[in-house]
């Protein structure tokens, strides 16, 4: 068969785009904004890059300190020595160790040496700034790259575009907080609790489209500290009224919470036994309390006389000080110096970098949420507050730039037919705007009915009655046949328990409780939970993945003392999912002529990484494919990785695995796959395209010699600062954003590439997110209205929503699988090993010994995790 691989033509350098670039025509055509700049003019000539060691003038740092203090000794110097050393040359510097400039400042045999006094806070540090001459950046690259005149790739261009980036973010620092491309202000801001506050700001960016170099420029939103005493932030994290409260309370969980706070935090110190205040960074906390955590000390009035005193004792004698909170521990800086709490005050412009707890998200959420209309605007204000374009550093780089948004071309793409059940009375439609509903449909395959449940209460009984439980399975009961899915056991046992106790004995006591044929299984347990604590969710997902093997479906309390036949309907959908049952589907005929009448494998991928702090946990990698001919049926495999790995090892295990399962579900051996995968950046396309292809050429070649189905291979962007915005009032849907369906395939695009934004959903509040696919390889000669159709009209088949979705949906099942992976088989002290004789499908807990020899997850070699065998080719993860 033909391995022609039609839509990239060069896709291994994903550079040139002579006929590699394909465009759609489908659709109804409309001029909409993008949150992108046109640059005028950009250099054609060179840039020079220069290395960059800053050094105090005794010694050397033993590590960097923070980007902001480096770019601000960085300025100092470019000020001092501008006119002089410099020659009026201006230079944008990254605060670590790399600067660029337009013109040649010294050659890269030579070093520059800029001496500096720099005043902070009051203290004056001596530096020494030595400059050489790293390479020579041509960026004539950059329109060989965005006319497909040359062989360039993406990491060809990217120091050019750092330099101009950079040149960018030297105006936006002096006005606003910089991390990275992203700059924030407090201007507006809004406290959150914890000890934080949240900032807006705006994402800035150069980015290479077709013909055209752009800046984009993007609403952000960010967690910051809140700056001023600790005490204070203290107490707002233990919901405190005064720091007096604070007595007692400090268990060891709260210091271990306390010390992921502070950890590297900035902090200043003063009181009226020093000079000024001293800056420190935060290397944790005492175990002890100040009244008790001791030394040994020599005092000056009595010399060669060292004795143990408490650090509370140290501060009344040496500077006449009592504390007022001795029975609090103290902040461990540089040295293992010892400060006590009372006497810190967190420094300003610090960014959060932890986990934000359910209520900081929630705010979060709340705060970034805009109307698109809002947005816009703010982008086009910042535009004309910053006048990027009459900035000298930015004129001095080559670039021209107005303060206004591009227009570009847009389609609209009808949406398809979605088919139910025979029986129903909307058997087959067209939605509207991505939105429909239950009324009048039944499923359209329903699944084995469920004859075998039990429902286990995690509430007080004080607070939910047996007889509002019974009321509200009447209801669900009532809610499935409606929806066409059948549940025989109309009185199932009602279990109840403590969510602070056993949760897997609660779980196993309930299964029990169901009356069971010989050789036969529980089907599932509806769990109800108190509330949404996430330990608890995580506690029964991690048991009945991995140990019970029977399916949960769980649910809020709040919802059982007002059952409504809508969320009912809505919870029939994820139960008839996993237990077999397919909900809708695209038609047949449609399908079929999508597909060209050839049995397809549709596989999504995905990996999730451990949060910060989390480096000892393994990132985890979610394969899934799907398991019959109309692609609503799907599998999952997750695969350990190294901590914070990118590429994904043993694909070629997990895709075989996948081909098998199609080839037993659905009777046939696919002729194409198509694949979509998610978490990969643009710098890391070509590597990942080679690696993984071979990966899936290799699984086929191992099934059956002579096998070589039509492979696809589309990237999938999500994470992205693009945004669009209807020009119109009329052209955009209720809420202002863009109309599901909505294409944008042209000029700010990838240039040698197909690529295309699709907004496949109607975003519920806020400003909709478009999704970036790319095709990397194609076998199949698909066109770029051929992709982008089945692209979009996928989105309609996700198993439990009756409303497209954003993301098509193998990698949308992806993305839940590894994030649930995560959750349930890490987080919850389940580790990754092979299931022993005596665990039946257990994997042993991390950091523990198995077989005489000691696991760390997040340095384990990759693997095969193997869920339950009972839920293993199922969608248990809905």
């Amino acid at each position: 068969m033909s391995q022609r691989s039609s839509s990239v033509q060069r896709p291994d350098t994903l550079g040139a785009h002579g006929g590699g670039k394909a465009y759609g025509t489908q659709g109804q055509r409309k001029r909409v904004f993008a949150n992108y700049v046109e640059i005028k003019k950009y250099p054609e000539e060179n840039i020079y890059q220069y290395d960059v060691v800053v050094r105090p003038e005794r010694g050397e740092f033993k590590k960097l300190p923070p980007p902001a203090y480096m770019r601000s000794v960085f300025d100092a110097a470019m000020v001092e020595y501008r006119q002089s050393k410099l020659s009026g040359i201006p230079m944008v510097y990254d605060s670590r160790k790399i600067a660029y400039a337009p013109k040649r400042i010294c050659g890269s045999q030579e070093w520059l040496d800029l001496d500096i006094n720099f005043n902070d806070d009051g203290n004056t540090e001596k530096y020494v700034i030595r400059l050489r001459e790293a390479a020579v950046v041509n960026t004539s690259i950059l329109t060989e790259f965005m006319t497909g005149r040359g062989n360039v790739s993406m990491g060809d261009i990217q120091a050019a575009i750092n330099a101009l980036d950079l040149a960018i973010g030297s105006v936006l620092h002096l006005e606003m907080v910089g991390f990275n491309r992203s700059f924030f202000t407090r201007a507006q801001s809004q406290r959150t609790s914890g000890g934080l506050e949240l900032w807006s700001g705006f994402s800035f960016s150069i980015r290479p489209g077709v013909d055209h170099l752009y800046l984009n420029v993007n609403t952000a939103v960010t967690a910051m500290y809140t700056a001023g005493s600790l005490l204070e932030a203290l107490t707002s994290i233990m919901n405190l009224k005064d720091a007096s409260q604070l007595r007692g309370k400090l268990t060891v969980q709260t210091l271990r919470e306390m010390g992921t706070f502070l950890r590297g935090l900035i902090m200043f110190v003063g009181h009226r036994g020093i000079k000024g205040r001293r800056k420190f960074a935060v290397r944790g906390t005492t175990s002890k309390s100040l009244d008790v955590e001791s030394f040994d000390w020599e005092d000056p009035d009595r010399p060669g006389k060292p004795e143990s005193i408490t650090v509370a004792q140290y501060y009344q004698r040496r500077y006449n000080i009592k504390l007022s909170y001795p029975f609090l521990p103290g902040l461990v800086g540089r040295k293992n110096s010892v400060f006590p709490i009372e006497f810190c005050h967190i420094a300003e412009n610090q960014r959060y970098r932890g986990h934000l707890d359910e209520r900081q998200t929630a705010d979060m959420v709340k705060f970034a949420c805009q109307h698109p209309s809002s947005n816009m605007e703010r982008i086009r204000k910042v535009l004309t507050q910053t006048n990027l374009g009459g900035q000298a550093v930015v004129k001095a780089f080559g670039l021209s730039l107005p303060n206004e948004l591009a227009q570009v071309e847009a389609r609209v793409l009808p949406p398809p037919t979605v088919d139910y059940a025979n029986a129903s009375r909307d058997r087959s439609f067209v939605p509207h705007n991505g939105v429909w509903n239950m009324m009048g449909k039944m499923v359209l395959k329903p699944g084995p009915s469920l004859a075998y449940w039990a429902v286990l209460v995690l509430v007080n009984r004080q607070y939910m009655s047996d007889t509002s439980v019974r009321n509200f399975v009447t209801t669900l009961i009532s809610a499935c046949k409606q929806s066409g899915y059948t549940i025989k056991t109309s009185q199932p046992p009602i279990v109840y328990g403590s969510p602070h106790g056993d949760i897997p004995r609660e779980m196993m006591l309930a299964c029990k409780s169901i009356p069971l044929p010989p050789k036969t299984s529980p089907q599932l347990l509806l769990v109800i939970l108190p509330s949404t604590n996430t330990q608890v969710y995580q506690s029964v997902k991690n048991y009945a993945y991995t140990t019970l093997g029977v399916h949960t479906q769980c649910m809020q309390s709040k919802h059982v003392q007002r059952p409504s036949m809508q969320y009912c309907a809505n919870l029939c959908l994820k139960i008839n999912a996993k237990l077999g049952g397919v909900n809708q589907s695209l038609s047949a005929g449609h399908m079929s002529k999508l597909l060209r009448k050839k049995p397809t494998l549709f596989l999504g991928c995905d990996v999730t990484h451990p949060g910060p702090g989390e480096q000892h946990k393994p990132s985890i990698a979610a394969v899934v494919g799907s398991t019959n001919l109309e692609g609503t049926r799907y599998a999952a495999t997750l695969i350990q990785l190294l901590s914070r790995q990118e590429m994904v090892d043993k694909l070629q295990e997990a895709f075989a695995r996948h081909l098998k399962l199609f080839y037993k579900a659905a009777g046939a051996k696919p002729l194409r796959i198509i694949f979509y995968r998610d978490g990969v950046s643009e710098t890391q396309f070509a590597q990942v395209r080679n690696r993984e292809l071979i990966e899936l050429q290799r699984a086929c070649a191992s099934l059956e010699q002579g096998y070589k189905p039509e492979i696809t291979f589309l990237a999938v962007l999500k994470r992205h600062n693009t945004r669009f915005f209807p020009m119109n009032r009329g052209d955009g849907d209720k809420n202002g954003n863009m109309i599901p369906g909505t294409i944008i395939d042209r000029s700010i695009t990838m240039p040698g590439i197909t690529d295309f934004y699709l907004f496949a959903h109607a975003a519920i509040q806020g400003t909709s997110r478009p999704t970036h696919y790319y095709v990397l390889h194609d076998d199949a000669n698909f066109t770029a209205d051929d992709i982008q159709q089945l692209t979009y009209h996928l989105c309609y088949t996700y198993a439990i929503c009756t409303r497209s979705v954003s993301l098509v949906p193998p990698v949308y099942y992806a993305h839940r699988v590894a994030d649930r992976a995560r959750c349930h088989l890490v987080d919850m002290g389940v580790g990754f090993e092979e299931a022993t004789e005596s665990s039946s499908g257990h994997y042993g807990g991390v950091g523990t010994t198995i077989g005489g020899r000691s696991t760390a997850p997040g340095s384990v070699a990759a693997k095969i995790i193997k869920i339950n065998n009972s839920l293993d080719e199922s969608i248990y993860f809905m």
